[in-house]
């Protein structure tokens, strides 16, 4: 009995390590102020959303991608430590446990179908425990997960999350902090290394007319590279259930 669970076990590790070698989940985010961050609609459907909150278009385009089978995030604003300014729905850290309890449910409610949520600037307050404690508390009551950008490698975010159970990943790579085809090129090779030998990964882009061009152009090469592109909460489900595999052939050493 002790071998055929260990045999089992041993499979269920080995299927989901090849399911999950090179998997790689797209979010475009700072959606819904510009008339052109609708060319992110021609994207493909596994590309994940995500929306600003209070935007003049975010409602309307979080619908719109919805129905042609993107999956939706709230791209969350929060307080940078070069004090640029935030717009609607902005967390800082002169705000109360109620302020951002309160801001991030109504900030959620802005966006219709939004699983999750990612930080939007935040290299200020994602480096604060408090502020980041009631953001989780908040995401945990609509059961929803957290992507850390990474502004700043002294992020608090995962750590907070932990602590309260929330799925959480991790941005590996932003793909579009220069728009010249040479640099996007260049970012698109290092995300298709990087989820060779990783397995999974999470980037990060914008809606900028250069970057759709350049996705709607490359993207297919993933498929011959063979590497699946798909939805941010796939990553998730697949990380979990590695946990639970690995947790479970600990538990029979």
């Amino acid at each position: 009995m002790r071998l055929t669970k260990i045999l089992i076990i041993f499979l269920t590790v080995l299927f989901l390590g090849s399911a999950n070698a090179a998997q790689v989940a797209i979010i475009i985010d700072d959606i819904g102020y510009r008339q052109s961050d609708e060319d992110a609609l021609t994207l493909p459907d596994s590309v994940t959303f995500s929306v600003l909150p209070f935007t003049p278009l975010g409602e309307a385009l979080a619908k719109s991608a919805h129905e042609k089978g993107h999956e939706i995030m709230l791209h969350l604003p929060m307080q940078a430590l070069n004090g640029k300014k935030l717009g609607p729905g902005g967390l800082t850290n002169t705000m109360s446990e109620y302020e951002v309890k309160r801001t991030v449910k109504l900030a959620l409610q802005s966006i219709p179908y939004a699983k999750g949520a990612n930080n939007h600037m935040g290299s200020l307050l994602t480096q604060l425990q408090d502020p980041m404690t009631w953001v989780m508390e908040s995401l945990k009551q609509d059961q929803a997960f957290f992507v850390d950008s990474l502004t700043t490698r002294y992020s608090k975010a995962a750590a907070a999350a932990d602590n309260l159970g929330i799925p959480l990943l991790r941005r590996q790579l932003f793909l579009d902090n220069d728009v010249s085809p040479a640099a996007l090129e260049k970012q698109f090779q290092r995300m298709i290394q990087q989820a060779h030998r990783t397995g999974e990964l999470v980037a990060i882009a914008h809606p900028y007319p250069e970057t759709i061009k350049f996705l709607k152009h490359n993207l297919p090469r993933l498929a011959e590279e063979g590497i699946s592109l798909v939805p941010t909460s796939q990553l998730l489900t697949i990380k979990l259930a590695n946990q639970k595999g690995t947790s479970s052939a600990a538990r029979l050493r």
